[in-house]
């Protein structure tokens, strides 16, 4: 009985633990944490069109391509593909994304395409590309949108995010946000 009364006494203390004061803590933290825990979000005319932190389909030859997602861009399955380079699928996966690449940007060399380009993240929701990621592109959206070359280069330019560690990237969802800005005013979202 002695035990039975000790057993019960841990499952309550443990209960409160992790169903209750542990989610109040993380809540709290969360207050403290931009958009309070919700997640960065990104409007457009005041409507949300998507999260900063959380890379989404872009497939449209219209628009700049992300990296690629293990998970179709599932948030709620977040995970990568846990295939390495040694398995067949995988490099017939990788080819195909190559080869898909190179025909819709003719213009390129199999070895200017960046690695991020062709393999997914860890997460397989990375909302970031390299630059050379979204610079190759650049030929591609200015020929599709009828806009000056020069200009998309400089809209990509000025959307690198450099970290005091890693590498610089540009966020997808971004670029694309300002593209649509850049395609409705003109140079005038360059001088913002």
């Amino acid at each position: 009985m002695k035990t039975i009364f000790s057993l019960l006494k841990l499952t309550v203390l443990t209960l409160i633990l992790f169903a209750v004061i542990y989610p109040l803590a993380i809540y709290g933290i969360a207050q403290l944490a931009p958009n309070q825990g919700k997640g960065e979000t990104i409007s457009v005319n005041g409507k949300v069109v998507g999260y900063q932190k959380i890379g989404q389909k872009f497939d449209k030859s219209n628009y700049f391509w992300g990296r690629p997602s293990a998970v179709d861009y599932n948030a709620a399955g977040s995970a990568g593909s846990n295939k390495g380079p040694s398995n067949a699928e995988y490099l017939a996966l990788v080819q195909k994304r190559i080869d898909t690449l190179l025909l819709v940007h003719p213009y390129l060399k199999k070895s200017e395409i960046p690695s991020d380009m062709v393999t997914a993240s860890g997460s397989g929701l990375d909302p970031n590309v390299s630059p050379q990621g979204a610079l190759i592109q650049v030929k591609r959206i200015a020929k599709e949108r009828k806009l000056d070359e020069a200009k998309v280069k400089a809209l990509v330019e000025s959307k690198i995010n450099t970290a005091v560690v890693g590498p610089e990237t540009v966020n997808v969802l971004e670029l694309n946000v300002a593209l649509d800005e850049l395609s409705k005013k003109g140079s005038e979202v360059l001088s913002r």
